[in-house]
């Protein structure tokens, strides 16, 4: 007798959904999916923007790459991973609103951190698309280069945020800004946000980050300028 005629399909199918959320289920796989989100990762590189060693990181890629939340490409004696698909995104996003909801500690982290830094309504993706398509806006993209080369919101600049203050004669104080950076929790445009507003910049953030902009179907440009 096969499983399922032992088992109730529903229990065979929960049981999966478990599986891929206990895959998931460590805040360094969390951090991993972001950055998986810019674009397709080398395991040094995920290793080195988080800080562990490759064999660490190599043993979080494999749970989620069997869980279905990753896929693997090689090259040469490299192994690149990506998202299987933008659900990956949703799942995280649906993880960001039921922790705002319910855990307290990430509310005090909200509200001790984050709206410290910038307690303003962000900018929606929409509304940024309308002021590029006026032509009346500053798009800061915060992230590390390589990443930026990966994909970026058009027309927008790349100044990472350790650069940032040695950059200020670049913009223009009359003209508005908006910051964005890898996701909405994304320290990077934060900060960026309290540096230039402190020297009295325009700035906002843009709601999310470049990951949820591509998911949107808006466009992307690819690269680094000429």
């Amino acid at each position: 007798m096969g499983r399922m005629s032992s088992e109730s399909p529903k229990r065979v199918v929960f049981e999966q959904f478990a599986a891929v959320a206990k895959a998931a289920a460590h805040p360094l796989r969390l951090e991993i999916l972001e950055q998986l989100a810019q674009g397709e990762r080398s395991v040094e590189v995920l290793a080195n923007r988080t800080r562990i060693s490759i064999a660490n990181a190599s043993q979080h890629l494999q749970h989620m790459r069997r869980a279905g939340l990753i896929t693997p490409r090689r090259a040469g004696k490299f192994v690149f991973y990506r998202l299987v698909d933008d659900a990956v995104l949703a799942f995280l996003a649906s993880l960001r609103r039921i922790a705002e909801l319910e855990s307290a500690e990430v509310e005090r982290v909200v509200r001790t951190y984050f709206k410290d830094r910038d307690s303003l309504e962000a900018v929606s993706r929409s509304q940024l698309m309308d002021w590029l398509n006026a032509g009346i806006v500053t798009v800061l993209d915060v992230r590390p280069e390589d990443e930026f080369a990966l994909g970026h919101v058009p027309r927008a600049i790349n100044v990472p945020l350790s650069t940032l203050e040695r950059r200020l004669a670049d913009f223009d104080p009359d003209r508005e800004i908006v910051a964005y950076c890898r996701g909405p929790y994304c320290v990077l445009s934060y900060e960026a946000v309290a540096m230039l507003r402190a020297r009295g910049f325009k700035v906002q953030r843009l709601e999310d980050g470049l990951p949820e902009w591509r998911a949107a179907g808006l466009p992307i440009e690819v690269g680094l300028p000429q």
